[in-house]
């Protein structure tokens, strides 16, 4: 059963812990005008809600469904990933371009979308069940049947990226995604150690692949100016490598 918009706006202004006078004066209305619409006293206007939504940094997936809690229609986009045309071919191109390093595109639930050549350097370690679409990057990762048994640092890396899903859990509020969380915390982990050391300036992944070490650092990019939910939420994740001789190894494997 769908919340009334004004149960929903409040529980968005709670989840970013922000008071109704803070969020009036963003908005620039009144603390009783929010009040009001907060408790279903005012019906907000269209633009009323796009305005707390922006201001409330609400993902677009969930400002068009407070849209349809209001009585409005979605003014987000959701075009499937196949129509996106020249933004799936710049991904693509992005991907390409970073060969021979591992590159990949996730979508919000972290399912694979897209992903380079370089990127079977890291899935051939993992069981082929764990791989059958929809693949998920983080059960890949730190299924026991995935990658985990091969990365040296599995604490860092793990509390690095369940860090990632608890932000995201807090910010869009998704309930496949807590229970994603739920599920991947679950995995066995015999490393205590679940911090960076001293002085990083970024957490590594080390990775063990016979008689090499692998040692990679990623960069995460998204499309900034995205209006569409589907390309909002597209997760670009492309490895480097962090010294010569990881360098080398992937270099030759090209």
């Amino acid at each position: 059963m769908q919340r009334p918009v004004g149960e929903q706006l409040r529980n968005w202004r709670e989840r970013r812990r922000l008071s109704q006078l803070d969020l009036a004066l963003s908005a620039e209305i009144s603390t009783r005008h929010l009040s009001f619409l907060e408790n279903g006293r005012s019906q907000p206007s269209r633009d009323m809600v796009l305005r707390l939504g922006e201001r409330l940094e609400v993902p677009l997936r969930e400002r068009n469904r407070l849209l349809l809690a209001a009585g409005y229609a979605p003014v987000f986009p959701e075009t499937p990933l196949p129509d996106v045309g020249a933004a799936l071919d710049a991904v693509r191109h992005l991907l390409a371009g970073h060969e021979p390093y591992p590159a990949v595109v996730v979508d919000r639930n972290w399912d694979l979308v897209e992903s380079n050549s370089g990127i079977a350097l890291l899935t051939d370690l993992a069981d082929p069940a764990l791989l059958e679409p929809p693949a998920n990057v983080l059960r890949i990762a730190l299924h026991p049947r995935g990658l985990a048994p091969h990365v040296i640092n599995l604490g860092q890396w793990r509390a690095e990226l369940l860090g990632r899903l608890r932000r995201q859990v807090e910010i869009t509020g998704d309930p496949d995604l807590a229970g994603l969380l739920t599920e991947v915390s679950g995995y066995p982990c015999d490393d205590p150690v679940d911090e960076a050391p001293a002085g990083s300036v970024f957490v590594p992944v080390r990775l063990r692949r016979g008689d090499a070490e692998l040692t990679l650092l990623s960069v995460v990019a998204t499309f900034g100016t995205a209006l569409d939910v589907t390309l909002a939420e597209l997760v670009i994740e492309s490895f480097y490598p962090a010294d010569a001789a990881t360098r080398e190894v992937l270099t030759r494997s090209a």
